[in-house]
C-alpha cells in the first residue's frame, strides 16, 4: 500500500502565491476620491494578425471614473474621425474594425493612451503596433549540387523575412522530416549543415519550410538535389561488416574545422533576462563531437543547456554574472580544433525601487523614489499627470531631488499621477504612482466576523485589508486578551494579515484586528478553526485473487467530524465506475465476481474541503475459478476468547486473545473494549480498534483507573458477542494532567455570575477525590482572586456589580495534586434590563411599504449588558380608508448592534401607524421611546377578491368580481384586458392556440360587473382584471371562460395543484384570499401567469363544497390517492360534468395492464361501478346521469377496494335549452313591451285633455320671465309621463305640488309643471291653458339621488325587470 498525502492548503506553491498577498500595497478602496491608475494595457511590441480586427487595450480605474484619449506617433489621435475607430464604452481600448474594408498598415505605429480625471492624469506604455507579414518565398533556380564523398556541405535556407520571424524546418518534398544527428543538423540560421556528406544522403532531396505563427501558413522552398560523387560503388553488406565506415568508401579521415561561426573567435551581445544561445557547429570526418567550457571558471550552474546534439549552449535568463569568455572545443581522432565567443552582457532598465501610490494625510510629509539600473545606466526623467515635471505649474510641497520627489506639509487638492520614465538605448520603464491626499478614518475592507478553517500544524494566513489616511497602525489580538499578537508562531505583516507558521488546536479562537489613526479606531473579528488532518488508517493492500472471487479493499477513514468527507476511488489513475458488480461502502470496496479486466491499480481517496490523503494498492487476478467454498452460507465470528494481559505497566498493558472461528468471512477488525468501577460501573467503552490480522495489542492506560477489557470480532457480516471480560488491572495514581474546558461565566439573575465547566471523565480524573479550584477576579491586573474548591461543574458567584467582565480560572485537583496552571477564561456578571430609551426618533417615509430610521443611541452605562439590537415596535393603527377594519397587532423590526438607522419594511400602504423604539440587551427590552406617529402613502392595490365568469348563452360572456381586500388606496377604477383564442391542441386550451387581438376596458371604481359580447359561439377569452389606484395597477387576477360542450372531447384541463386526500374542502379559485393579513405587493406583475382550473377536494370528514359551475357544464374536481402499499398510487382524478353525462380521467403508476373500477354514488345513495380496461390515458364517461345531481366518485384498481376518503365530488349541471337567449333580445317580449308603452301613452293623452278642460294650472307669477337657457328639453320638445297626475280627486292645493306617493311638497324652485323641466318656463294663456311644450326630464344622477319613491315609466319599469 502506497500512501499519499495532500494538504489543500497555504504551502508550497499555494503559498507562495499568499506570500505575494502579503507584500501587495494597500489599495485605495474605490469609493473615495482617487486619481487614475491604469489596470491592463497592450504589449510594448503588439504584432496583429492583419486578417483581424485590432484591439489596443487601456483600461484604468479612479474616482470619479476615468476619461480616455490617445496619441499616436506623438501627435493627438481623434478616434471620432475615423469611421473604422472606436473606443469601448468606460474604457480606453481602441477597436479597429476592418469589416467594411481598410488596410491593417495604415494603422501601424507608436501609440498611448491618457487616463484622465479631476485628480490627474495616468499613462500607458507607449504601444509599438505593428501588422503580422507572411511574405512569399523569392522564385529561384536551384541546381543540382555536387560534393565530394567526404566534404562539408551547408544548404542555405534564406526564408524571406517575416513579423515575427518563422520557424524553420528541413524536410524531404515527400513531406518526410529530414534525420538529424551530430552530422546533420540545422543551425539557428535556419542553413542545413553536414559535417561530411555520405553517399545516402543523396537518396532524398532537401526542401527548407517556413511556418508563418498569425497565418499558420507553411512556405516551402524549392528542394536542393545532391550529387554525392563516391570513389566507390555503393555496397550495403560491405558496410555493415567493416569496422570503419569512411576507410571502406575509401574516404579521407580530415581534422575538425568550424563551418559556423567562422574564424578562431567571435563576439555576441545579449540583453539581461533573455536566453543566450552560442552555437559551434564543425566539419570533419568523422563527425566531430562538441565539448563547451567558460574561460576562468565554470558554466553557469542550474542555467546551462545543450542542445542540437551539443553543438548549442543555451543560457537562460542572463545576468551581468555571465559575461566572459565562453569556447566550444570540436574534436575527433584525428584532432580538435576551438572557438572563443566574448560575450558582452548589456541591459535594458530594470527596477530597483518603483515607484507606489503615495496616499498622505493634509500636513503629512512622503517621498516617490524611482531607482533603476541597466548598461548603459539609464536616465530618470519625471512627469507629472502626462507632462514634463519641469514645465508644471511650481508646487511648494515638491521637491525634485534626481531619482526622488520630496512632499512636505502636502495640503488637499494636491493630488496628482506622477510618471518616472527610466531610459538607455536598449529600452524603456514607465511607471505611474498617484500622490492622494486625503482625511480618512480608519476602515476594514474584509467581511465582517470570517471564519477561517485550517487543518492542523500548516501554515496559515489570517487577513485585514485595511485603509485610512493617515496610514492607521493594526495590531491583532486573541480572544479579547490584551496582548499584541506579533513574534514566535505569529507574524504581522504590514498589509493586515497575520501569519502563523502552524496552526495548533491551542491556536483556535477569535482574532480581532484594530486599525487605529488620529481619526478614529475600527475592528473586525475572524474566527479560526483548527481541524484534525484527514488520513486513511487502514488503506488498500496489494492481493492476489481468482477469477470469480470476491475481494475487499479497505479504506478506513479518520478524518475531523466537522468537516463532510468524500471518498472516490481510482482505477489506474482514473476515475472508477461503480456498476452492479460494486459495491462501495464507508470503510471499503467490494468486488464481487471479480473478472480479469478489474485488474490494476486501486487509489482510494479521501478528501474534504480542506486537504486530502490517498492510498493505493495493485489488484491482480488469476484465471483460475475461484474455490467452491466460496459459496457456504456467511456468518457473523464467533467471540474471541482466552483473553490474557501481559507486560503489565503504569501507562499501558499487552491483551492477547485467541481469535474465534470467521465464519467463512474473514474477521476484517477487532474492537477492544473497557470497564471501570468506580464513574460508571458496568458501562463499557470503546478503546481502540485493530486490524482482523492481529490478535494481541498494546494498550495504553490512563492513570487511577480499574481496568477490565473485552474483545469483539467485526465481518462483513456484523459483529461477533463480546468476549468474556478479562481479569482487572488497577493502574497508579498521579495528578491531572488537563483541565476541565468549556469554562464559561454568565450571569442567571443581575446580581450574580454562575460559572460552570465540562467535568473530567473517568480517565481524566488520574486520582481520588477529584475536585475543582475556581478562581475569580474582576477584570483588573490590580484585583484581587477569589477562589472556592467544589466537587460539582458549578459555581455561582453572589452580589455582583451588573455586567461587569471577570477573569476566571478552573484548575482539577485530586488527592496527588493539582493539574497544571490553568487557561484564563473571561465571563460577564449578570445584566439588568436598559434604563434609558433611544430619543430622537425620526421616521422618514421611503415609499408605500418602507420608512427609514434614525435614532440617538443610548449611552453604553444606561445598557447594563451586553447591547444586542435596538428593536422598533410598530403596529398599523387605522386605514386611511373609512370604515375599513385593521389588525392592530404589534410587530417589531430588530436592528443588531449599536446603530443609530435602520429600515422597517412590509407595511400596509395608506394606513395610519404608530411606533416605538427600545434598546434590548441579554435580560430583556429597555423602556420604550415616546410613541411617533406616520402615514404611509398610497401604493397600488392588491388583486380583486374573486372573478366570476358565467355564460348565460353563447352569444355573451357575464363577468362579475368583488374589490381587492387590500386597496392600498383610493380605487379609482378596474381595467380588463382580455382576448379570445381559438384552441388547436388537445393537451391545453391555451397554450399552442391562435389568439386574437387584446382588448382593454377601463371601469369606475364602483362597477364590479361588465359584459362581453361574443365574436363567434367557438372561442374561449382568458381575462386579467386589475384594480387601479393612482399609484397604478396592481396585481391581476386571471381566469379563463369555461370550455364549451363541444369541446369536451376534443381537449383536457391542465393540470391543477395536487392535493392531498387529508385536505379540508376547498375551491381553489385564480387568488387565495390570505387568512392573516399580510403586506400588499409593491411591484405590479409585468406578465400574466394563466391560472389553473377550479377544483375541489373533500374528505370524509368535511362537508362538499360546491364547484364553480356554468351553464354548459360544470368545472373539474381533482384529488389525490392515498398510496398503496407497494409504493404506486393514483391521482389526478377529474371529472367533467354536462347535466347527464361526465368525462372522468386520472393519473396513476400501476404496472402497464392494470385494470380499474369507477364507482359513483348519488346524494340519494344510488349507487354504480364501471370496470375500465387497462388503456392510456386512463378515463371512462358516464352516461345517463341525472341533471343538478351531487355524485361521489371513487377509482381503484380492480383487485383492491376503494379508500372511504379519496373520492371526489362533482354536480351535474341543471336541464337547459341549449339556444337559451336571453329574454329581452326576442322579438315577442319587444312587442309586447311596445303595445304596453301605446297604451299607456294613449291613457296619458286622455288625463291632460280631461284636466286642460276641468281646471287650471298654476303658473309663475312673472310671465314674461326669460327660459333658463339650460333647459335644452323645452325646446326639443321632450316630455316625461311619469308626471302627469291624472286624478281628479288628487288635485294639488293652489300652492303645492303632490307627489306621486301622495304627499304634498311645499312650492318652492318647484311649484309648477315648468320646475319639473328643471327650471325652463313654459308661456300660458291667461285662462292658464298650455301654451308649448314643455319638459320634466330629470338628470339621470339626481333621479337616482332623490330619497323619494317616484316611480319610474311604466315602460323604464318593464324593462327593469327584463
Amino acid at each position: 500500500m502506497v500512501l499519499h498525502s495532500h494538504q489543500l492548503t497555504c504551502a508550497g506553491i499555494a503559498f507562495a502565491l499568499c506570500l505575494h498577498h502579503l507584500i501587495s500595497a494597500i489599495e485605495v478602496p474605490l469609493d473615495l476620491p482617487q486619481p487614475p491608475t491604469i489596470t491592463k494595457q497592450s504589449v510594448k511590441d503588439y504584432i496583429v494578425d492583419p486578417r483581424d480586427n485590432i484591439f489596443i487595450e487601456c483600461e484604468a480605474k479612479g474616482n470619479p471614473v476615468p476619461t480616455f484619449s490617445w496619441t499616436r506617433n506623438g501627435k493627438f489621435f481623434n478616434v471620432a474621425k475615423d469611421p473604422k475607430v472606436s473606443m469601448r464604452r468606460r474604457s480606453g481600448t481602441l477597436v479597429i474594425d476592418f469589416h467594411g474594408g481598410g488596410r491593417p498598415d495604415d494603422y501601424e505605429g507608436e501609440y498611448q493612451c491618457f487616463a484622465r480625471n479631476d485628480f490627474g492624469t495616468a499613462l500607458s506604455n507607449k504601444i509599438h503596433l505593428q501588422v503580422s507579414r507572411s511574405p512569399l518565398w523569392p522564385k529561384e533556380k536551384v541546381d543540382v549540387i555536387e560534393v565530394d564523398e567526404g566534404a562539408p556541405l551547408s544548404l542555405q535556407c534564406n526564408p524571406p523575412p517575416g513579423l515575427p520571424p518563422p520557424v524553420i524546418f528541413w524536410m524531404s518534398s515527400s513531406m518526410e522530416p529530414i534525420h538529424q544527428d551530430k552530422r546533420v543538423s540545422q543551425g539557428q540560421n535556419g542553413d542545413l549543415y553536414f559535417s561530411n556528406v555520405m553517399l545516402q544522403d543523396a537518396q532524398t532531396d532537401y526542401s527548407c519550410n517556413a511556418r508563418f505563427h498569425f497565418t499558420h501558413t507553411i512556405q516551402q522552398k524549392n528542394p536542393f538535389t545532391l550529387k554525392v560523387k563516391t570513389k566507390k560503388p555503393h555496397n550495403e553488406t560491405s558496410l555493415r561488416n567493416h569496422t570503419d565506415m569512411y576507410s571502406a568508401r575509401g574516404v579521407t579521415e580530415t581534422t575538425p574545422s568550424f563551418m559556423y561561426p567562422y574564424g578562431t573567435s567571435s563576439s555576441q551581445m545579449v540583453l539581461r533576462g533573455v536566453d543566450l544561445l552560442l552555437e559551434c557547429i564543425a566539419s570533419g570526418v568523422p563527425a566531430p563531437d562538441i565539448m563547451w567550457y567558460k574561460k576562468g571558471g565554470e558554466l553557469p550552474a542550474g542555467k546551462t543547456k545543450l542542445e542540437n546534439f551539443n553543438k548549442a549552449l543555451r543560457i537562460s535568463n542572463v545576468s551581468e554574472e555571465d559575461s566572459g569568455e565562453y569556447f566550444c572545443l570540436a574534436s575527433n581522432k584525428m584532432g580538435s580544433i576551438r572557438h572563443t565567443i566574448s560575450v558582452r552582457v548589456k541591459a535594458a532598465p530594470y527596477w530597483l525601487d518603483e515607484p507606489q501610490n503615495l496616499i498622505l494625510a493634509p500636513g503629512e510629509d512622503g517621498r516617490l523614489v524611482c531607482r533603476a539600473n541597466g548598461n548603459p545606466k539609464p536616465s530618470i526623467q519625471w512627469l507629472v499627470n502626462g507632462e514634463p515635471i519641469e514645465g508644471a505649474p511650481p508646487n511648494p510641497s515638491r521637491e525634485v531631488a534626481g531619482d526622488t520627489i520630496v512632499f512636505r506639509d502636502t495640503q488637499i487638492g494636491s493630488s496628482a499621477v506622477y510618471q518616472c520614465n527610466a531610459s538607455n538605448e536598449h529600452g524603456y520603464l514607465l511607471a505611474n504612482a498617484f500622490v492622494s491626499v486625503l482625511d480618512v478614518p480608519p476602515r476594514i475592507l474584509a467581511p465582517r466576523n470570517q471564519l477561517i478553517k485550517v487543518i492542523q500544524y500548516n501554515r496559515t494566513r489570517l487577513d485585514c485589508p485595511f485603509f485610512g489616511s493617515p496610514i492607521p497602525t493594526l495590531r491583532w489580538f486573541k480572544n479579547g486578551q490584551g496582548n499584541m499578537l506579533d513574534g514566535g508562531n505569529y507574524k504581522a505583516h504590514e498589509n493586515g494579515s497575520l501569519e502563523m507558521s502552524m496552526a495548533r488546536k491551542e491556536d483556535q479562537g477569535i482574532y480581532t484586528c484594530v486599525a487605529t489613526n488620529i481619526l478614529g479606531k475600527v475592528e473586525a473579528q475572524v474566527r479560526l478553526e483548527v481541524k484534525d488532518p484527514t488520513r486513511i488508517v487502514r488503506g488498500p493492500e496489494d492481493q492476489v485473487v481468482k477469477r470469480g472471487s470476491m475481494p475487499r479493499l479497505h479504506c478506513r477513514v479518520k478524518h475531523d467530524p466537522t468537516l463532510k468527507l468524500t471518498v472516490t476511488w481510482l482505477k489506474d489513475d482514473a476515475p472508477l465506475y461503480i456498476g452492479n458488480r460494486m459495491k462501495k461502502e464507508d470503510d471499503g470496496l467490494t468486488i464481487y465476481g471479480v473478472a480479469e479486466k478489474d485488474q490494476g491499480d486501486y487509489t482510494c481517496v479521501a478528501s474534504t474541503e480542506l486537504d486530502k490523503d490517498s492510498a493505493k494498492a495493485y489488484l491482480t487476478v488469476l484465471a483460475t475459478p475461484a474455490n467452491r467454498l466460496r459459496e457456504l452460507p456467511k456468518e457473523r465470528p464467533d467471540r474471541p476468547r482466552d483473553l490474557e494481559l501481559s507486560d503489565l505497566a503504569e501507562r499501558s498493558v499487552k491483551l492477547t486473545w485467541i481469535p474465534g472461528d470467521d465464519n467463512n468471512s474473514p474477521i476484517t477488525d477487532y474492537i477492544v473494549q473497557f470497564e471501570e468501577d468506580r464513574f460508571q460501573p458496568g458501562t463499557w467503552h470503546n478503546h481502540s480498534r485493530y486490524p482482523g490480522n492481529v490478535n494481541s495489542a498494546v494498550l495504553s492506560l490512563s492513570p487511577y483507573v480499574n481496568y477490565q477489557f473485552r474483545v469483539i470480532a467485526v465481518n462483513d457480516v456484523g459483529s461477533s458477542l463480546p468476549s468474556t471480560p478479562s481479569e482487572r488491572y488497577q493502574t497508579s495514581g498521579a495528578r491531572p494532567e488537563i483541565n476541565p474546558t468549556g469554562v464559561q461565566g454568565a450571569g442567571t439573575q443581575k446580581n450574580n455570575m454562575e460559572i460552570t465547566w465540562t467535568p473530567l471523565n473517568a480517565t481524566q480524573a488520574y486520582g481520588p477525590n477529584l475536585r475543582y479550584i475556581v478562581r475569580w477576579r474582576r477584570r483588573d491586573p490590580r484585583g484581587s482572586w477569589y477562589n472556592e474548591t467544589v466537587k460539582a461543574p458549578r459555581h455561582v458567584v453572589w452580589n455582583t456589580p451588573i455586567y461587569v467582565p471577570y477573569e476566571i480560572k478552573v484548575q482539577a485537583e485530586n488527592d496527588f495534586g493539582r493539574a497544571p496552571e490553568p487557561e484564563t477564561y473571561i465571563g460577564y456578571s449578570g445584566e439588568d434590563y436598559p434604563k434609558a430609551a433611544p430619543t430622537d426618533v425620526r421616521i422618514r417615509v421611503l415609499n408605500s411599504t418602507a420608512i427609514a430610521l434614525t435614532w440617538t443611541r443610548v449611552h453604553l452605562d444606561t445598557i447594563q449588558g451586553q447591547l444586542k439590537e435596538y428593536r422598533a415596535y410598530f403596529w398599523r393603527d387605522s386605514s386611511l380608508l373609512k370604515n375599513l377594519w385593521v389588525s392592530k397587532k404589534r410587530q417589531y423590526v430588530s436592528f443588531p448592534g449599536d446603530r443609530n438607522r435602520g429600515i422597517v419594511s412590509r407595511l400596509f400602504p395608506y394606513s395610519n401607524y404608530k411606533l416605538e423604539m427600545v434598546v434590548t440587551n441579554g435580560r430583556g427590552d429597555g423602556p420604550r421611546s415616546e410613541v411617533k406617529e406616520f402615514p404611509t402613502p398610497e401604493g397600488v392595490p392588491s388583486s380583486p377578491r374573486y372573478l366570476r365568469i358565467r355564460q348565460p348563452n353563447l352569444e355573451s360572456i357575464n363577468l362579475e368580481w368583488d374589490h381587492p381586500e387590500h386597496p392600498n388606496g383610493v380605487l379609482t377604477g378596474y381595467s380588463l384586458r382580455y382576448q379570445a383564442s381559438t384552441t388547436t391542441c388537445l393537451s391545453s386550451p391555451v397554450n399552442g392556440s391562435k389568439t386574437g387581438r387584446t382588448l382593454v376596458e377601463t371601469f369606475s371604481p364602483n362597477q364590479t360587473r361588465f359584459t362581453v359580447q361574443r365574436t363567434d359561439p367557438i372561442s374561449r377569452y382568458r381575462f386579467f382584471l386589475r384594480a387601479r389606484t393612482q399609484v397604478g395597477d396592481g396585481e391581476a387576477i386571471v381566469e379563463e371562460s369555461p370550455a364549451l360542450l363541444n369541446e369536451a372531447s376534443t381537449w383536457l384541463p391542465p393540470p391543477t395543484t395536487e392535493l392531498t386526500p387529508a385536505a379540508t374542502t376547498a375551491t381553489t379559485t385564480t387568488t387565495a384570499t390570505p387568512t392573516t393579513e399580510t403586506p400588499p405587493p409593491t411591484e405590479i406583475p409585468t406578465t400574466e401567469i394563466p391560472t389553473t382550473i377550479t377544483t375541489t377536494t373533500t374528505t370524509a370528514a368535511s362537508t362538499v363544497a360546491s364547484t364553480t359551475t356554468t351553464a354548459e357544464r360544470a368545472a373539474a374536481a381533482t384529488t389525490k390517492q392515498e398510496l398503496a402499499t407497494n409504493g404506486s398510487s393514483i391521482w389526478d382524478i377529474r371529472a367533467w360534468a354536462n347535466s347527464n353525462w361526465a368525462n372522468i380521467t386520472w393519473s396513476h403508476n400501476y404496472s402497464a395492464g392494470t385494470d380499474f373500477v369507477v364507482k359513483y354514488i348519488t346524494s340519494n345513495k344510488t349507487e354504480k361501478s364501471i370496470p375500465v380496461k387497462a388503456q392510456t390515458p386512463s378515463s371512462v364517461q358516464l352516461a345517463n346521469l341525472t341533471p343538478g345531481m351531487v355524485y361521489k366518485l371513487w377509482v381503484f384498481p380492480i383487485w383492491s377496494s376503494p379508500s372511504e376518503h379519496s373520492y371526489i365530488t362533482f354536480t351535474t349541471s341543471s336541464a337547459y335549452t341549449k339556444n337559451h337567449v336571453d329574454i329581452a333580445t326576442q322579438g315577442w317580449f319587444i312587442g309586447l313591451m311596445c303595445a304596453i308603452a301605446l297604451l299607456v301613452l294613449i291613457l296619458l293623452i286622455v288625463c291632460f285633455i280631461k284636466r286642460s278642460r276641468g281646471g287650471k294650472y298654476p303658473v309663475r307669477d312673472n310671465k314674461d320671465e326669460h327660459l333658463n337657457p339650460e333647459d335644452k328639453n323645452v325646446e326639443d320638445g321632450s316630455f316625461d309621463y311619469r308626471y302627469a297626475p291624472c286624478d281628479e280627486d288628487n288635485k294639488p292645493l293652489p300652492n303645492s305640488q303632490t307627489s306621486l306617493d301622495g304627499t304634498i311638497k311645499q312650492q318652492e324652485s318647484d311649484d309648477s309643471l315648468v320646475d319639473y323641466g328643471e327650471g325652463g318656463e313654459g308661456q300660458f294663456n291667461e285662462d292658464g291653458s298650455f301654451i308649448g311644450q314643455y319638459t320634466v326630464k330629470k338628470d339621470k344622477e339626481e333621479t337616482e339621488g332623490n330619497e323619494s319613491s317616484e316611480a319610474t315609466s311604466p315602460v323604464n319599469a318593464i324593462y327593469s325587470l327584463a
